[in-house]
């Protein structure tokens, strides 16, 4: 093992500016780090709970887009994590535009606009993630492994299918892990020598020796460039420095690599709704990897009116079947069926939700049917209301997915001539 002092050697920045275009209408109000998921977190949650189970304590949030629900989220929810008299920190960093008039133009520009941090702090390290993925991974293994093979740069990688990594970055390395070629979205991936079906895909994961990641900006900055990690910044250091992937280990303890970057509205509610399952591919239950976030005090959930009758609509019954309920919702005469509620939410009598994710603060009125949906907060649904019925109907007040989904954004006033 390296002997890596994670207190005081290593630095994390994280890129949780993420606009999130096509995740609109959930990012019309904030960033795509800050969009809830799975009932009681924001997607930022699962990347700063790997940086606690990681022993990491010294953290940037680099901010950029609709930023205030993301800050407010980290002020309430995380920052009483860090002790300050042990030089540990959370800070939200919005662009500062001390080395440009411009804000982030990539994701290398985005750690040299905010090169001043470095030369503050002068870690030994830097540790640079994506705050819009939902997975688990100890970061001290990834930089135990960067100090052992003493490398300048480490990239965390995973195997992907063939057919599926246009998406990606995709290299190639040698026995050594060294990595010897790296292509940014190919449309001929290079399959993996022991595998003709996969090939080594980016996961947005870097180590960097900080003297190295400075000089390597530096000049980044003076080029003609994109000024992005994968586009421009590893492709021009692989022939001269040392750089290696480390395939990911993941710490879900499921028999797949669970790592997920949320990038459309059908892959969030897809994502979402497996949390729901008997036996869901990520555990959220485990409790030896915890998932922190911040939560209100809230009274339990409950039902109230039982009955005995199942019809597809049903009479007066508070029944929940397959279904992550959060606090503070109440079922009142009505029946959810595979549906994630988030805290406070209200389904009233003779209403049915089902396959659908409802946020805070949200009103079911009576009657009412919601199916397929993804609900922001703070939504009324009107009494008698049916939702992802009639998808033509949809259409014509709001978004509706490639599958079907119907998406209403937050505090979204329904028009009355809507049926």
């Amino acid at each position: 093992m390296s002997g890596i002092n994670l207190s005081r050697d290593v630095l994390t920045m994280i890129l949780a500016g993420g606009q999130g275009q096509r995740l609109y209408p959930l990012t019309k109000h904030r960033s795509k780090p800050a969009v809830p998921f799975g009932g009681i977190y924001r997607i930022i949650d699962f990347t700063l709970s790997n940086c606690i189970n990681s022993k990491l304590f010294r953290i940037f949030l680099l901010t950029q887009y609709k930023s205030y629900s993301l800050e407010k989220h980290i002020n309430l929810g995380w920052s009483y994590l860090f002790r300050s008299e042990l030089s540990e920190f959370i800070y939200t960093v919005p662009p500062q535009q001390r080395l440009a008039d411009n804000w982030y133009t990539g994701t290398a520009d985005a750690i040299f606009q905010n090169i001043y941090l470095l030369e503050m702090i002068r870690p030994k390290y830097l540790l640079i993630l994506s705050g819009d993925h939902i997975y688990k991974m100890n970061y001290a293994r990834l930089l135990d492994f960067h100090v052992d093979t003493g490398s300048d740069l480490t990239i965390a990688c995973q195997r992907v299918p063939l057919n599926e990594a246009r998406k990606f970055g995709v290299m190639s390395i040698d026995g050594d892990k060294r990595v010897i070629s790296f292509k940014e979205k190919p449309q001929n991936p290079d399959p993996l020598p022991d595998d003709s079906s996969s090939c080594l895909c980016n996961m947005g994961i870097y180590v960097f020796n900080t003297d190295f990641l400075v000089k390597t900006l530096g000049r980044d900055a003076k080029a003609e460039s994109a000024h992005d990690f994968g586009k421009n910044i590893i492709p021009s250091v692989i022939p001269t420095a040392r750089v290696r992937a480390y395939e990911f280990l993941d710490e879900n303890r499921k028999n797949v690599q669970y790592w997920r970057d949320i990038g459309t509205l059908d892959s969030y509610y897809e994502t979402s709704m497996d949390l729901v399952g008997v036996d869901p591919l990520f555990n959220l239950y485990d409790y030896d990897w915890p998932i922190r976030t911040f939560q209100r005090q809230l009274p339990p959930a409950k039902t109230v009116f039982g009955s005995g009758n199942y019809p597809e609509i049903p009479e007066r019954s508070g029944i929940v079947m397959d279904s992550v309920i959060s606090g503070g919702v109440i079922i009142s005469g009505a029946r959810v069926e595979n549906s994630i509620l988030s805290p406070r939410v209200r389904v009233n009598s003779y209403a049915y939700v089902k396959d659908s994710i409802i946020m805070n603060d949200c009103i079911i009125g009576r009657n009412a049917v919601v199916r397929n949906a993804i609900i922001d907060k703070e939504v009324i649904i009107p009494e008698g209301h049916k939702i992802g019925l009639d998808l033509e109907n949809d259409r014509k007040f709001f978004t509706v997915t490639d599958n079907g989904i119907v998406i209403i954004p937050k505090k979204s006033p329904f028009l009355k001539e809507m049926k």
